[in-house]
């Protein structure tokens, strides 16, 4: 089967990419490559465009007829979010519109949907189970809460079935080092530890240690990129095979604290690099870790990859690619 993965050169894309095709699937990308490299995706067919594009979208569909969409195309930085709403619901809510009204023209039944847990906001309850409550707290977590919206609805009117994956902290790089994170404009704590550890900035903030945690500083459930890749073709499978659209929540199970995970990096790289200490931001909270036992038991998942392997294979790219792809 042929499968259209959009946003597919990006870094949990192209990873999901790589994994489709080591499981015998065709597979065509679309990206605008804005935010990232055609390298990543080697010779696979790919269109450049973006999900707003409605004439482009359906050139690509009458073109390739692909079975299901796999759909990572969005803007993602909660920040940026706030600064720029407009783009944010633009392409976000805007693209995924125009994606599945195209799927419903050709008749393309299947889409595994890239959502997020900052859909939760801050949790009430820990571990997060896929019944928490909503209360996203940015402009970039309310977008993923309106294309689940869509989707549900795309659903009931025009019968598409649908997995909405929501991820916690996806971290790492491949296991053989081809392709991993552009830290250009990340804000994820693992690359921000990277580039202090390579030099590339002269410390890591640390944004608060008097938190009700273990050690003081906050935490969090850090997820295998790879682990991730292979719950998005697992997730596509069983909707396929069950005929039916679920939610799942993306995690280990299990949270690490930021100075673990600054510990655990200084051991691995192997550099004794600058933290500063520092308040908290406001609306971070102090905890957050998934309850992965629905994506556990109904896509027979398990993530099989630590926070020991995560740093491991991110200190090997980030040290072997300090300017990403530009290598």
């Amino acid at each position: 089967m042929k499968v259209l993965v959009t946003g597919g050169t990006g870094y949990i894309g192209s990873h999901t990419v790589r994994e489709l095709t080591a499981r015998g699937y065709d597979v065509v990308v679309i990206d605008t490559l804005e935010r990232s490299s055609r390298q990543t995706i080697g010779s696979l067919p790919f269109y450049q465009g973006s999900i707003t594009d409605d004439a482009f979208l359906e050139r690509v569909f009458a073109q390739e007829k692909p079975g299901a969409v796999i759909h990572f195309a969005a803007y993602k930085a909660p920040g940026e979010s706030m600064l720029e709403p407009e783009k944010y619901f633009r392409t976000n809510v805007g693209g995924s519109i125009s994606l599945l009204e195209t799927m419903a023209r050709h008749q393309v039944r299947f889409i595994v949907f890239s959502s997020s847990c900052s859909v939760f906001g801050t949790p009430t309850q820990l571990p997060v189970t896929e019944n928490a409550p909503f209360s996203p707290e940015s402009v970039y977590g309310e977008t993923k809460l309106m294309g689940e919206t869509l989707l549900r609805w795309f659903e009931k009117t025009r019968g598409i079935r649908y997995a909405a994956l929501r991820y916690f902290n996806a971290s790492g790089a491949s296991l053989d080092n081809v392709i991993g994170e552009d830290w250009d404009r990340t804000q994820n704590l693992i690359p921000l530890v990277m580039k202090a550890a390579l030099g590339v900035t002269p410390s890591i903030k640390v944004f608060g240690t008097d938190y009700p945690t273990a050690d003081g500083t906050a935490v969090r459930d850090y997820i295998h990129v790879v682990d991730l890749a292979i719950a998005h073709v697992k997730a596509l499978e069983y909707i396929q095979r069950t005929n039916t659209s679920e939610a799942y929540n993306l995690g280990t199970g299990v949270g690490n604290s930021v100075q673990e995970v600054i510990n655990a990096a200084k051991r691995i790289s192997g550099v004794d690099f600058k933290v500063e200490y520092v308040p908290r931001r406001p609306g971070d909270p102090a905890a957050v870790w998934a309850d992965c036992h629905k994506a556990e038991s109904e896509l027979d998942w398990k993530t099989q990859y630590d926070l020991e392997v995560i740093l491991q294979t991110a200190w090997r790219w980030h040290s072997t690619h300090v300017q990403g792809f530009r290598n």
